[in-house]
């Protein structure tokens, strides 16, 4: 898929970290998701530098406006990885890049020899299952792994 004019999309930077940690606050906010306390946010490109784990953010004129990363599933096998903090900023809604992120983080999944893709998403994210649904994702009836986000009650799994 093309990318939009104005728009790259490419890995995660020191740099990026606080503009990421925002972001992911700002959306986790309108979901009504309440405080974060997961302790990679602050440190995005750190936590994704570590063995098959990649964190990807689109810029848009400049200005970062969202990113998601795949990771092995806590408490999971070695053959699934985890979707995680797929987070995308209003403005950015509805221009394909949630598409992209998605594209380019299975791709990437893949590359690492994973099997099956799973994501744990708020069940006010409509939107966001809604992608899901159309790129092959399955509902689960109960979480995989550790979980992660309180309150979190939709789940799903996807083949490589």
């Amino acid at each position: 898929m093309a990318l939009p004019p104005g728009v790259v999309l490419r890995p995660i930077q020191a740099r990026d970290d606080a503009a990421a940690a925002a972001i992911i606050r700002q959306v986790m906010s309108e979901f009504g998701a309440g405080a974060i306390s997961d302790p990679e946010v602050d440190a995005m490109q750190r936590a994704y530098s570590l063995p098959r784990s990649a964190y990807f953010v689109v810029e848009r004129e400049g200005r970062l406006g969202g990113g998601a990363g795949v990771g092995p599933l806590l408490g999971g096998t070695d053959r699934i990885c985890e979707l995680r903090k797929f987070y995308l900023l209003p403005s950015v809604r509805g221009l394909g890049l949630g598409q992209a992120l998605l594209d380019r983080c299975l791709l990437t999944a893949r590359g690492f020899g994973f099997d099956q893709c799973y994501v744990e998403v708020l069940d006010r994210m409509s939107e966001a299952q809604r992608v899901l649904e159309a790129n092959s994702f399955q509902l689960l009836e109960a979480p995989m792994g550790y979980g992660g986000l309180r309150g979190v009650n939709t789940w799903y799994l996807r083949s490589l």
